[in-house]
C-alpha cells in the first residue's frame, strides 16, 4: 500500500501554529520503522501540486512541463466516458464562482456550489455553443464536472483546481499562447451567466451563482494505469477541505482522524510485514517514506520507537 496525504502541511503561519499543537502516535511509529526515500521537489507556484505530481510518478506518468498532467482524460473515464489512449487532448471544466473583491478576483470552491444534475444540465446547455464555435467539444460528466476535449488541450498547461481555491486567479490564469482563449471563453461566460434567471433563482435563494468556469487537467491522454498499480495507491485527501478554506481548527482534528485511522492501518500493515509507503504532501515538496534494510545499529532494541513528525513536515 502507498499513501498519499495532500496537504499535510501548509505555509500559512496559522497553520504553523495549529501544526505545534498536533500529536501524531500511529504516524511517529510508522515512519520509524521507514526510510526517507523519494522526495519531490518544487514551489508553492507550480502549476501542479506535489500530491498530483505524486500520484503521476505512482501511475507511470511522464512529471515533465508544469501543469500538464492529465487528470481530466483520467477523470473522463472514471464518469464513464470514452477516452482512448490515443485520442487528442482532454479538460476538466469547472463550473465555478468568481468572487470578485475589491483588490482580486477569487475562485470559490465548485464543491460548495451543491450543483444538482437538472441544474447542472442546464447551465452546460447554455455554455456550450460557446466552445463549439471554437471547435471544442463539451462532455458532461457529473455536476460539478464538465469535460472539454480538443487537440489544444494536450499542449495546453494548466493550473490545478487545488492551487487556485481561495486565491487570486490572475496568478494563475497563464502566459501560454492557448491560454489566451481560454480567458476569452471564460469572459463570454462570465457574460451569458450575468444576470442569468438560473442565477438570480440561486441568489433569491442564498446560493452563490455560477458564473465562470475553471479550466484543469490538461496533457496527452494518459493510457490506463495497471488495475493493481492504481488499487496499491491510496490518496485520502480529508485535509484538503480545511486546508482550502483556512480552517486550521477543522484541519487539526482532520489531521487527529487521519492519524487514528488510515495512518494507524499502514502502521498494522507494516508491523505484520507488509510492504508499506506514505507520502506526506505540502505545498512545495512532497517526501515518500519506504521499507528499507536497516544498518544493525537501528534493528532490534537499538531500532527508534518513534520519529519526530514536526520537522518533516515543516520542510513541505
Amino acid at each position: 500500500m502507498h499513501l498519499v496525504l495532500p496537504f499535510a502541511a501548509a505555509l500559512s503561519p496559522a497553520a504553523g501554529q495549529a501544526l505545534s499543537t498536533l500529536q501524531w502516535p500511529h504516524l511517529e511509529r510508522l515512519l520509524a520503522r521507514l526510510t526517507p526515500s523519494h522526495r519531490d521537489e518544487g514551489d508553492e507556484l507550480s502549476l501542479n501540486p506535489p500530491h498530483e505530481r505524486v500520484l503521476a510518478r505512482a501511475w507511470g506518468w511522464p512529471v515533465g512541463e508544469d501543469g500538464l498532467l492529465p487528470f481530466a482524460a483520467r477523470s473522463a473515464r472514471r464518469d464513464g466516458l470514452t477516452v482512448q489512449a490515443d485520442d487528442q487532448g482532454w479538460a476538466l471544466l469547472s463550473p465555478a464562482h468568481w468572487h470578485v473583491g475589491t483588490e482580486q478576483i477569487s475562485l470559490a470552491d465548485p464543491a460548495a456550489l451543491g450543483l444538482d444534475n437538472a441544474l447542472s444540465r442546464l447551465l452546460f446547455d447554455q455554455l456550450s455553443p460557446l466552445f463549439a464555435d471554437d471547435g471544442w467539444q463539451l462532455l458532461w460528466g457529473a455536476p460539478s464536472r464538465w469535460y472539454a476535449r480538443h487537440p489544444s488541450l494536450a499542449t495546453l498547461p494548466s493550473a490545478s483546481l487545488d492551487r487556485v481555491i481561495g486565491r487570486n486567479v490572475d496568478l494563475w490564469l497563464g502566459s501560454h499562447a492557448g491560454a489566451r482563449l481560454v480567458r476569452r471563453l471564460q469572459a463570454e461566460a462570465q457574460m451569458l451567466l450575468h444576470q442569468h434567471p438560473l442565477n438570480e433563482a440561486r441568489e433569491a435563494e442564498g446560493l452563490l451563482p455560477v458564473n465562470s468556469f475553471w479550466l484543469s487537467g490538461t496533457g496527452a491522454t494518459p493510457a490506463e494505469p495497471g488495475t493493481a498499480t492504481d488499487a496499491a495507491v491510496r490518496m485520502d485527501d480529508r485535509l484538503r477541505g480545511p486546508a482550502l478554506a483556512e480552517d486550521w481548527t477543522s484541519w487539526a482534528e482532520a489531521w487527529a482522524a487521519l492519524d487514528a485511522g488510515p495512518v494507524a492501518e499502514a502502521l498494522r500493515q507494516a508491523e505484520a510485514g507488509q510492504p508499506v509507503q506514505i507520502t506526506l504532501c505540502g505545498e512545495r515538496h512532497a517526501q515518500t517514506f519506504s521499507p528499507a534494510e536497516r544498518p544493525w545499529w537501528r534493528r532490534g532494541l537499538l531500532a527508534p520507537r518513534r520519529e519526530d513528525v514536526a520537522p518533516w513536515l515543516a520542510h513541505l
